[in-house]
């Protein structure tokens, strides 16, 4: 199974995917926000979301896995 991670710690502002849909290398899957700035998440991998994670609000650390693919 793919993982989608983190590269760096934030609050959670908003998720641009949802479950089922598929995702591309480069696509941008979450946006979070730290130290008032807003940081795009993009996949590194192909795939179609399996499981969402996280939930808007929430705070995540470097390298929590936030969603997880299956292939399509």
């Amino acid at each position: 199974m793919k993982e989608i991670k983190t590269t760096m710690a934030g609050n959670v502002w908003k998720i641009q995917v949802a479950q089922g849909e598929e995702v591309t290398p480069g696509q941008e899957v979450v946006i979070l926000e730290s130290m008032k700035m807003e940081i795009p998440i993009s996949s590194e991998v192909e795939g179609v979301v399996e499981e969402i994670l996280i939930e808007e609000g929430t705070f995540v650390n470097e390298e929590d896995v936030l969603f997880k693919l299956k292939d399509k």
